[in-house]
């Protein structure tokens, strides 16, 4: 299966946990409060980025329109929605964005355009004062992931901002400064977590460990990471002259919210 039909499958099966990898969020265990608790986390999750942008990058930032890449099942496009005029949220999957739609509904968000995307955002007109992706490009194998982040940060207006996570390290290849030994062929450039050789499951390294709950039958959950050279490359050709990172550390796997600003024009 390749990386749309993985998530399409994600989405019909297990929407919430393959957004959230905790068991408790599987189908067969939802409930409303944990629906709830779901919720939640996004709101807090939505509540950082947009403080964490007006303490890194602009005190007075008030995005009007925003773009959630990967939204998912709408965790933080619906608080996204209540601080902006317009919000688009975009998705690979159709079982995630029919999901995010009822989700919409119940929450009563009314200036949210559900979206399928596609590897040049065309489904997303326009520029926007927030773009927004995490925990979305690191299942995307480098290549299209480089044309997606590119694309990602030419969608943001002269003066907007933007937040992408990704991930770009393992933590216990020290010796290597992350780099990990080359990863299952099968696995189109990525690690599987489901296809790591028992014998490097039996060192019990963290980094190793797939992610809580992933069972045997379950799709693919594919693993990227990102040379942050190349990114830092993309940000400064496409006028961005501010990037603020934090440090991001799940399961061994070294990651960044990379929060940027693109130049006004005129300064």
């Amino acid at each position: 299966m390749g990386i749309g039909s993985d998530w399409q499958a994600w989405g019909t099966r297990d929407p919430y946990f393959a957004v959230l990898t905790d068991p408790k969020y599987r189908s067969a265990s939802l409930t409303p409060e944990l629906k709830r608790e779901f919720f939640a986390s996004g709101k807090c999750a939505a509540e950082m980025v947009l403080e964490k942008c007006r303490n890194y990058l602009d005190p007075n930032f008030a995005p009007q329109r925003i773009l959630d890449f990967g939204c998912g099942v709408g965790r933080m496009a619906i608080p996204f929605a209540a601080v902006a005029k317009e919000l688009v949220a975009m998705d690979i999957a159709e079982g995630m964005l029919s999901e995010a739609r009822r989700n919409c509904v119940e929450h009563g968000c009314e200036n949210v355009t559900l979206v399928l995307s596609d590897d040049s955002l065309s489904h997303a007109p326009g520029q926007f004062d927030l773009v927004h992706s995490c925990l979305v490009l690191q299942h995307v194998e480098i290549p299209r992931g480089r044309i997606l982040f590119k694309a990602l940060v030419d969608k943001v207006r002269p003066g907007g901002c933007g937040m992408i996570q990704l991930p770009f390290a393992w933590d216990v290849h020290a010796e290597t400064f992350g780099v990990a030994p080359p990863p299952d062929p099968k696995s189109q450039g990525g690690w599987n977590w489901k296809r790591i050789p028992s014998r490097v499951l039996r060192r019990k390294e963290p980094a190793t460990l797939p992610p809580p709950g992933l069972e045997a039958d379950d799709p693919e959950m594919r693993m990227h990471f990102y040379n942050l050279s190349e990114l830092m490359f993309i940000l400064e050709g496409s006028g961005v002259r501010h990037v603020v990172s934090d440090f991001t550390n799940y399961a061994g796997v070294i990651g960044a919210f990379m929060f940027f600003q693109k130049e006004h024009i005129g300064i």
